[in-house]
């Protein structure tokens, strides 16, 4: 089974609209979406904006339906000059940019866990690969790098220089290395599909507004193609 997981609701539809006999699991106030698309068994869930968010219902994803591979997918800020509206970035590793121990003289964005202490969460190569591949020829430029996940939409360029300079990271969003997070734990394979929305320059809410449906789009039909291939 394949797990996709989303923030919004626009970013999820494109897929429900193609899933046949599908059947809704409520639980801690979400909606997973279970069913076959192209034939294949995929479950879907909108898990709303945010790392706690998406931490959950990853973990419930994982418990319930015990998917081969979870996909983040969804639209992201860019921390790159070179990539604009509606560019693709796929994960080779993500960051918690906003986890801050450096009072403590440890490093930015260390994560904590029971028996190490890490910054980059490591995606499946595989996965990101074939996610690659199904994103030619969708009019987009694709690269493969880090994304930087935190509880803030960034705005400002001094933030979004910040946080490429710290993390080398290539766009920013608020739900995808909680996702990673929960899938190294439970040694699930994982990987975060993110189609640029805003660009590097200083961007208004209705930029985001504006774009936001154009990059979730392309995002929709890179994982029809990867459901297909699967």
């Amino acid at each position: 089974m394949i797990g996709i997981i989303c923030a919004l609701k626009i970013e999820v539809d494109g897929l429900k609209a193609l899933m046949e006999n599908a059947a809704i699991t409520k639980k801690a106030g979400l909606d997973f979406i279970s069913g076959q698309i192209f034939e294949k068994d995929v479950v879907l869930l909108e898990c709303g904006v945010g790392k706690v968010n998406a931490a959950v219902g990853t973990q419930i994803m994982i418990d319930l339906f015990h998917p081969e591979v979870i996909i983040n997918s969804g639209i992201a800020g860019s921390l790159s000059k070179d990539l604009l509206i509606g560019d693709i970035v796929i994960s080779s590793d993500c960051v918690e940019h906003d986890i801050n121990c450096t009072a403590l003289d440890e490093p930015r964005g260390q994560i904590w866990l029971p028996d190490e202490k890490r910054i980059d969460i490591p995606a499946d190569e595989e996965v990101c690969a074939k996610l690659a591949e199904c994103c030619q020829n969708l009019g987009a430029h694709v690269k493969i790098g880090r994304i930087a996940t935190g509880d803030m939409f960034i705005v400002y360029k001094r933030q979004r220089e910040f946080i490429a300079l710290e993390f080398d990271a290539l766009c920013c969003e608020m739900e995808g290395g909680a996702v990673g997070h929960v899938c190294y734990m439970n040694k699930v394979p994982f990987a975060i599909l993110r189609s640029i929305s805003d660009d590097f320059k200083f961007n208004k809410v209705e930029n985001y507004e504006e774009f936001k449906q154009l990059a979730a789009d392309r995002t929709i039909k890179a994982l029809k193609k990867f459901i297909k291939m699967s």
